[in-house]
């Protein structure tokens, strides 16, 4: 008789709980049942269905042209994975920026579609209408801020955010007012150490960084770069943890060559 053995489930309360205790969150991010499987059994908190799917799994150069079926699709896979972490969902490019209704529209289909447990916006004051509609929904939102891949034509950059004082200032300000407004959680990606740590210290949300230091209260990476199955990027704030790109290169050849050979079957590899 198998045992079912009962996982205590991460939630945004037990997150808020961390950050009191001084606890650091770890996340990554996981776009089909595999990977979303392997990362939950390693322990991870939070597994985010990033809109950098576009990139990693389709070749986009952006994140703008994922739709939010195919975030859906990735999220409803990742999900059939994940026994304990919490799994939060990118609202894709188009499907909440300038109108609330639709914001809520698209939080309410991955919701239902995908399974996961929250959703995760870019943006401020911008988006303050659409976070208020998603939450009176009673969906969990995730903030974003810093840089936003969805608004990098606006920036016409990838390089840090926020090291003008008036940028500064503001980023602080609509951190404030995504943690007012309900937010749980709130990403800071490639700002300046020192002022993601104030952040931090101000907030009683947890702020999770990205190329933000460490004065923050947890960090998330891109699974694929982490893992180096992506060798083209080589951001300051990566540490890849294994060369897959280099491993998986050297098994796929050994393979063509044990084919060639006629290694591969073996007598013992046959019926």
């Amino acid at each position: 008789m198998s045992v079912h053995k009962s996982v205590k489930r991460v939630t945004t309360h037990v997150l808020q709980e961390m950050k009191r205790n001084g606890e650091k969150i770890a996340m990554l991010t996981a776009y089909d049942f595999t990977m979303g499987r392997i990362l939950d059994g390693a322990g991870i908190d939070i597994l985010l269905v990033g809109d950098s799917a576009s990139n990693v799994m389709a070749g986009h150069e952006t994140t703008l042209p994922i739709t939010l079926d195919q975030m859906i699709y990735h999220a409803a896979s990742v999900i059939r994975g994940v026994q304990r972490s919490l799994v939060v969902v990118d609202l894709p490019f188009g499907s909440y920026q300038g109108n609330s209704k639709e914001a809520l529209t698209s939080a309410i289909r991955i919701m239902k579609e995908s399974g996961a447990h929250a959703v995760k916006l870019e943006g401020g004051r911008e988006i303050r209408e659409s976070v208020e509609r998603i939450l009176s929904a009673g969906i969990p939102v995730m903030g974003h801020l810093g840089l936003t891949p969805q608004s990098i034509y606006k920036f016409g950059t990838y390089t840090v955010r926020a090291k003008e004082t008036a940028e500064a200032d503001r980023l602080i300000e609509d951190a404030h007012l995504l943690q007012e407004t309900g937010c749980f959680a709130i990403v800071l990606e490639k700002v300046p150490a020192k002022l993601a740590g104030r952040v931090a210290s101000e907030l009683e949300v947890p702020i999770i960084g990205i190329g933000a230091g460490g004065g923050v209260d947890g960090q998330v990476l891109v699974s694929h770069d982490m893992l180096g199955m992506n060798n083209e990027f080589s951001p300051r704030f990566l540490r890849r943890y294994l060369n897959l790109h280099e491993d998986m290169t050297l098994a796929v050849q050994r393979y063509i060559a044990d084919v060639r050979a006629k290694d591969f079957p073996s007598s013992n590899e046959q019926y």
